[in-house]
């Protein structure tokens, strides 16, 4: 998340991006975008409880109706999720059970949402049972100032959404907490993890994305991307905790493009969601694949770009990726989008498709808490 408009430098917020994109697509006014990208609703106060979400199938990924051709991955449907609640929205962090079936989400407004995915065949159908929660202190206190609630990704150490324990990452008020993940929800957070030196420097461009890997020589190990580079640099920052404590490596920066989330592919290989706003050509999304081998301390990941969207494809503003395996063995990539509230402008997608081109990985399964111990 950006919150300094860096128009000049050639990058957008992500707070306006997005929604300056949409403006300028449908001929709107200018002046309407900071209120409207702005507002976020309090929800330090909010219980537990049943969240109604609807679901609106989009059929093609490409908004012309053509088929999407792409040699790396297959289109597997997507929804509009929309909701009668004004908690519903800014969700920045996704995380899916291995078979696909439950989810859990994190929003920069302090609140998680987990459901059931529905699905018609191998197509998504929608989200049932519902629910949403405040994101609490670690001695279970509401988290009352936004720039402590601002929830930016969370990845599943060991278990599932309805059994297991998360990371989730916080921006502005920077810091990666420990939680319990159960059928009521999310816990308190257990602990905090130790944080790069490099966290004094990010400013408002803190930990955007987290991921466990889930194979290769560092399976369970903890990894975190910072949305972009730090001041007077041009790579990302990437670290890979060891034996509790955050080593570093760097990721290539390519196009302007800002890091939004990652997700490990079962052989170790990294998935990282890209975005970029220009003024003149709008927002562009894009997925890039990082080898298993660049992700250790003091290496320099570049990769392969599997996919590049624009608003020409139903893509919003993708803050959230999720790896799952679907009932025929493909391996899925799950995104979701950050609406930033601001429902006239932005939607929240929910979209799918399948790894086509993937090895075979016989990565064993995550022995529990093997990335808090490691």
């Amino acid at each position: 998340m950006n919150r300094l408009s860096p128009v000049f430098a050639g990058r957008c917020t992500r707070r306006v991006c997005a929604a300056a994109a949409s403006l300028l697509g449908a001929g709107a006014m200018f002046s309407a975008l900071p209120a409207a990208a702005q507002w976020k609703p309090e929800t330090a106060s909010l219980a537990t409880q049943p969240i109604e979400v609807n679901a609106h199938r989009i059929v093609n990924f490409s908004k012309n109706g053509t088929p999407f051709v792409n040699a790396r991955l297959a289109w597997r449907g997507g929804l509009v999720l929309t909701s009668p609640s004004k908690n519903f929205g800014g969700w920045s962090g996704l995380a899916l059970s291995r078979d696909g079936a439950d989810l859990v989400a994190v929003s920069d407004s302090g609140l998680w949402m987990t459901a059931r995915v529905a699905y018609d065949g191998e197509r998504l159908q929608g989200l049932r049972s519902a629910r949403i929660g405040a994101l609490q202190t670690i001695k279970g206190k509401p988290l009352t100032r936004q720039r402590d609630r601002d929830a930016e990704a969370i990845a599943i150490a060991s278990g599932s959404p309805t059994k297991g324990t998360a990371y989730i990452a916080f921006e502005q008020h920077d810091r990666i907490g420990v939680f319990s993940l159960s059928e009521k929800g999310l816990s308190r957070p257990k602990s905090y993890l130790a944080m790069p030196k490099e966290a004094a420097r990010m400013r408002m461009d803190g930990i955007e994305s987290l991921t466990v890997l889930a194979g290769g020589p560092r399976q369970g190990a903890l990894v975190a991307f910072a949305e972009n580079p730090l001041r007077g640099e041009t790579q990302h920052r990437g670290w890979i905790w060891i034996g509790g404590e955050p080593r570093g490596f760097t990721v290539a920066g390519l196009g302007g493009f800002s890091i939004t989330d990652a997700a490990s592919l079962p052989d170790g290989r990294v998935l990282l969601v890209e975005r970029r706003f220009r003024w003149l050509e709008g927002l562009r999304v894009r997925l890039r694949l990082i080898p298993a081998d660049a992700i250790k301390p003091g290496a320099i990941a570049t990769g392969d770009v599997l996919l590049e969207a624009d608003t020409a494809q139903e893509i919003d503003n993708l803050e959230g990726l999720a790896v799952s395996e679907n009932a025929a063995g493909e391996t899925i990539l799950t995104l979701i989008s950050d609406d930033n509230f601001n429902r006239f402008l932005q939607r929240t997608v929910l979209l799918q498709f399948a790894l086509t081109d993937e090895p075979e990985a016989n990565a064993a399964s995550n022995a529990p808490d093997a990335a808090i111990k490691r």
